[in-house]
């Protein structure tokens, strides 16, 4: 009961709030509540967890809500107030029959104003954060930050039409909060710095950026992040430093470590219904650490045709560098913090799914592929479809990741199907579909297939024999309702 409580209160508040505040501010609510079931055949391409330690379940309900509270002072005033339930499945957590946990949190809070008489508007508190990203349509987000959410400060300063100037401030992580464990100060905290100049010109768009990172030797980086149900083996770890990063003694040889990203994204639409798309991302942490250090490249470049009424062909090609033979030399994969990039909606990635806990997870790091879709296709009112096909090949040495298991683990710091040396490949299809049945509820069928070939060598016979036993196949159906 107290837990039934604790919820009320806090709808309470919430509305409590909005209905003083009506009196002095406009308030603006919105939201979106989504309920749908997955059902897998061969999940992880095993029908296993990526360890190959427990079976995946083949029929698994799951909902989600949001809710989002504008409270409007003026054009120039307002505080965005978030609370969700999070992605949580049908006969656990907040969902038993008995005894069910609050999982009611806080995921957006911040305030954003204009400065008097100017255009320069700060956004500051904790907001959805990313890197610019050529089509966020179609490729989804930027692989560094993979459109995450966290505290920070950003400000925008318009210079002239054409251009513009935004640079901020967020710390992603700071573990012991205002106190440390001990009377000697640690460095706990990691933090980011960024800078993005986007240029607007008629037909083109050209967005050059750059992120600073500093990394605090104490902030805890083997901690899951992320809130996919399938992969949470990944971690800041795995993301940020190479496989020597658990060599004897573990972690970062410094108190802090240096993290850098440049790159610039492009956009040519002056040939429009032709419209072109590219990312470039060079990124590397940890010099002067010797077999800690990770650096690497990725590109993509992406095209679709908007002429046709019925539909809209795709077509996006990816490349990014992946491990060499050596573990001494550190990580030739660019580091990134939540990556999450993927294009056309494909099945093979975490990317723009409509439904949570819906895809293969493979890594754009350290692959290189290309996606055909098509999209949009409509041929009744209210009923759309996607079609797209999707290859991808690994650019990581055998021995590269064969030595990474040895090291962390098998299904640790690199997983069988999410992570694929040259010898690997993997495809699939995805076919999703939506129908509106009012303007704000549509019913989703999200269908997926996927075929995976792997070196026994690298990941074991065990699961490379029960991969090579069938092909994976998913099915989502459920609803999503926006207000």
């Amino acid at each position: 009961m107290k837990r039934f409580a604790s919820i009320a209160l806090l709808f309470a508040m919430v509305f409590g709030f909005a209905a003083i505040a009506a009196a002095a501010t406009e308030v603006k609510m919105t939201g979106d509540a989504r309920i749908h079931a997955n059902f897998w055949t061969k999940e992880n391409y095993t029908g296993w967890n990526a360890k190959g330690t427990n079976t995946g379940d083949p029929l698994t309900i799951w909902e989600r809500f949001r809710l989002r509270s504008d409270f409007i002072a003026n054009e120039g005033l307002k505080f965005r107030f978030g609370i969700r339930v999070n992605n949580k499945a049908w006969g656990n957590d907040t969902f038993t029959v008995d005894n069910p946990a609050v999982s009611i949190d806080v995921y957006q809070a911040y305030l954003q104003f204009k400065w008097p008489n100017t255009n320069v508007e700060f956004t500051i508190g904790l907001q959805d954060m990313d890197l610019p990203i050529s089509s966020s349509a179609m490729l989804n987000a930027n692989p560094v930050l993979g459109g995450t959410r966290s505290a920070a400060a950003v400000v925008s300063i318009p210079v002239v039409d054409q251009f513009s100037i935004v640079a901020g401030f967020t710390r992603f992580l700071d573990t012991n909060k205002d106190f440390d464990t001990t009377t000697r100060q640690v460095a706990d905290e990691f933090d980011g710095y960024f800078l993005v100049l986007p240029i607007t010109l008629d037909g083109f768009k050209a967005t050059p950026w750059a992120t600073i990172a500093v990394a605090g030797q104490n902030a805890g980086y083997t901690t899951a992040v992320g809130s996919s149900p399938r992969y949470t083996n990944q971690s800041l770890a795995t993301n940020l430093t190479s496989a020597a990063y658990m060599l004897n003694p573990a972690g970062f040889k410094q108190a802090q470590t240096v993290f850098w990203w440049v790159g610039s994204s492009f956009a040519v639409t002056a040939l429009d219904p032709f419209k072109f798309y590219a990312d470039v991302i060079y990124g590397e942490g940890a010099g002067g650490q010797g077999s800690r250090q990770r650096h690497g490249l990725f590109f993509d470049v992406a095209a679709e045709y908007t002429g046709f009424d019925i539909l809209t062909p795709q077509l996006t090609f990816w490349y990014s560098t992946g491990e060499d033979s050596s573990m001494r030399n550190g990580s030739e994969r660019m580091p990134v913090v939540v990556g999450s990039w993927g294009p056309s909606t494909s099945f093979l990635f975490d990317c723009s799914q409509a439904f949570a806990g819906g895809h293969m997870g493979l890594n754009p790091e350290g692959s290189w592929g290309f996606a055909f879709s098509l999209n949009k296709i409509s041929f009744i009112q209210d009923l759309t479809h996607r079609l797209t096909f999707t290859y991808a090949r690994g650019t990581n040495q055998a021995r590269a990741l064969r030595d990474a298991n040895a090291l962390w683990g098998l299904g640790n710091y690199v997983q069988m199907g999410r992570d694929l040396t040259v010898n690997e490949y993997v495809m699939g299809i995805n076919f999703d579909n939506q129908y509106n049945i009012y303007e704000n509820l549509a019913a989703i069928v999200e269908a997926g297939w996927a075929h995976g070939d792997f070196q026994r060598s690298v990941w074991g016979r065990r699961l490379v024999n029960e991969a090579k036993g069938g092909d994976t196949w998913k099915v989502a159906f459920g609803l999503q309702y926006k207000f």
